[in-house]
């Protein structure tokens, strides 16, 4: 096996890889929009759905349509909004229904040179359409505290400016004794908004429902840029059933219909990339779970079990959401499995550890440019003895080369002498041209897990490092560092053995102009680990070839 023709293949694969992956997504994107009908949003398809976001066997009057949607975003217009703000978040709360209908992290702008153009996850109209939904769905009762109906508040305003708890309370009364307390409580610093219910019976009856909630966000429309990597990460409804997750079409919805699933370990919710918004049952309860659409949005619900409350008793529902970045150290305090909504892909069991090694060194250095120096460096390291072998090889390969060449101008004529006389030398010398290969593809997958992680984690979003790179998220705006990868690899090509073939030689020449090329446009933190890879791995090669007094000019 010839370990140039290795490396040209190798690079290959990787890039077709990730070209597959882009191809898929954006594929399937056009698909929604191919489907999308031409009238307004608001006209709503007829369509053989179930049209129900929430069934329960014993209570076939809990169900909630598209319809109800349209009547909910007229709401939505409504003046008396309830506006809550903590150091991270700003909610917007409209007492119809208690809906939560805006939320804006306010330590995420959409781009760092418009520091007050902040991320809404949430909103009333535009392509931030996001709802969520949450209230109480009654069995026997024509009356119900639902997200239809109107909430009493104590005050508009709400800000909390200290170190502890801020509750919003809404009340709602059905006008016969069952009394409903709406509350949100959050605390600075977290997005997790806990929505509480509690129910007093104070009516004669017997009181039987249950609680539910739900995501409604527009189907995405966002176009997708060679130029713009963030453009191609899933954008869409994401379910865990308790045992995985799943990332969900809108068009397969609106084909096949919606998904149904039970699960006393659930979730719903929605994510972009790096942030999410997601409701959490309690866990250890049996939920029902429904997605479905009207291929304008997506309703991501979910209800429990019915309860039996008696008169005189009271009851308090809980539900947790998440509306913010994927903080994993954040989403694992309600529950590890929200962790899965960074998707890091098939290869999560490397990218894992690697996040944590990235976040533990980080902690110390506090730059995240830093931090994936050290950690290429520590990776570096676990590989170097492995490497080794590969560099021995690959000097050795170089000590030969003009013997090599010597075999082939002598035999150019006959590939039977010319293959035997080669495998003589290899023999003669200890040379195994196959010993570098292995090395290389045993590396490649943490390579790529590296790579999500770096695409992926919110941490880098808007992180800066050095001079002119304030934002290892996006590319270099001066493309320095894809120019240092270029000269890097251009480098590392002298040191390596010329491949004999003339045409692989062309290639392995270009190669790094190609790749600074494609990186260019490439998260700058990603540039970086490379640049940082590719100089380690000079040096190792550099001292091999000293080692092995071999001639590198």
């Amino acid at each position: 096996m010839d370990n140039q023709r290795l490396i040209i293949w190798s690079f290959f694969g990787f890039m077709c890889f990730l070209t597959y992956q882009a191809w898929m997504l954006d594929g399937a994107q056009n698909e929604i929009y191919t489907q999308r009908p031409t009238q307004s949003q608001n006209n709503i398809i007829e369509n053989n759905l179930d049209q129900s976001a929430m069934i329960v066997d014993q209570a076939p009057r809990i169900r909630d349509t598209f319809s109800d949607i349209d009547q909910q975003e007229k709401n939505t217009k409504s003046n008396n909004l309830i506006f809550v703000k903590t150091d991270v978040l700003e909610l917007q709360i409209n007492p119809k229904g208690g809906t939560i209908q805006g939320a804006k992290l306010l330590k995420y702008p959409k781009t760092k040179d418009q520091p007050d153009l902040l991320v809404e996850l949430l909103s009333s109209n535009g392509p931030d359409f996001g709802l969520i939904q949450s209230g109480l769905r009654s069995v026997n009762g024509e009356q119900e505290a639902n997200h239809l109906v109107t909430y009493m508040t104590e005050a508009l305003n709400y800000e909390l400016t200290y170190d502890g708890e801020l509750i919003i309370p809404l009340y709602w009364d059905d006008g016969n004794g069952v009394i409903v307390e709406k509350r949100f409580r959050l605390t600075n610093g977290s997005y997790n908004v806990h929505i509480e219910h509690r129910l007093q019976n104070n009516s004669s009856q017997q009181w039987q429902g249950t609680s539910y909630s739900q995501i409604i966000k527009r189907v995405n429309t966002k176009t997708r840029s060679m130029f713009d990597v963030e453009s191609f990460s899933f954008d869409g409804p994401i379910t865990y059933d308790g045992n995985k997750s799943e990332k969900i079409d809108a068009s397969d919805l609106y084909e096949d219909g919606p998904l149904k699933y039970s699960s006393d370990e659930g979730w719903v919710g929605n994510i972009q990339h790096h942030f999410v918004s997601v409701v959490v049952p309690p866990i250890g309860e049996e939920q029902r779970y429904q997605i479905s659409t009207d291929n304008v949005r997506v309703i991501s619900s979910t209800i429990g079990s019915i309860q039996s409350i008696n008169a005189g008793e009271s009851k308090t529902f809980t539900t947790s959401t998440f509306i913010g970045p994927k903080l994993q150290s954040q989403m694992d305090e309600i529950t590890p499995s929200l962790k899965l909504t960074v998707d890091y892909g098939f290869l999560t069991v490397l990218s894992d550890p690697l996040f944590w090694l990235l976040s533990f060194i980080y902690s110390f250095v506090n730059n995240w440019g830093f931090a994936i120096i050290l950690v290429t460096v520590i990776i570096k390291l676990l590989f170097y003895k492995l490497t080794e072998k590969s560099g021995h090889s690959m000097a050795k390969m170089r000590a030969i080369a003009p013997r090599l060449k010597s075999i082939q101008e002598r035999y150019k004529d006959n590939k039977a002498e010319l293959g035997k006389a080669t495998m003589e030398l290899y023999k003669r010398e200890k040379v195994n041209p196959a010993a570098g290969c292995v090395p290389m593809l045993i590396q490649m997958p943490f390579f790529l897990a590296f790579y999500w992680v770096l695409l992926e984690s919110v941490e880098m979003r808007q992180a800066p490092f050095v001079l002119w790179l304030t934002d290892l998220s996006s590319r270099d705006p001066y493309f320095i560092l894809p120019l240092i990868m270029a000269a890097a690899m251009l480098l590392q090509t002298k040191l390596n053995p010329a491949p004999a073939d003339p045409m692989q030689a062309k290639v392995m020449q270009i190669m790094p102009l190609m790749f600074s090329v494609m990186f260019a446009f490439f998260p700058s933190g990603l540039v970086l680990y490379w640049v940082t890879n590719t100089v380690l791995s000079i040096l190792q090669q550099w001292l091999i070839n000293k080692k092995y007094g071999v001639n590198e000019t």
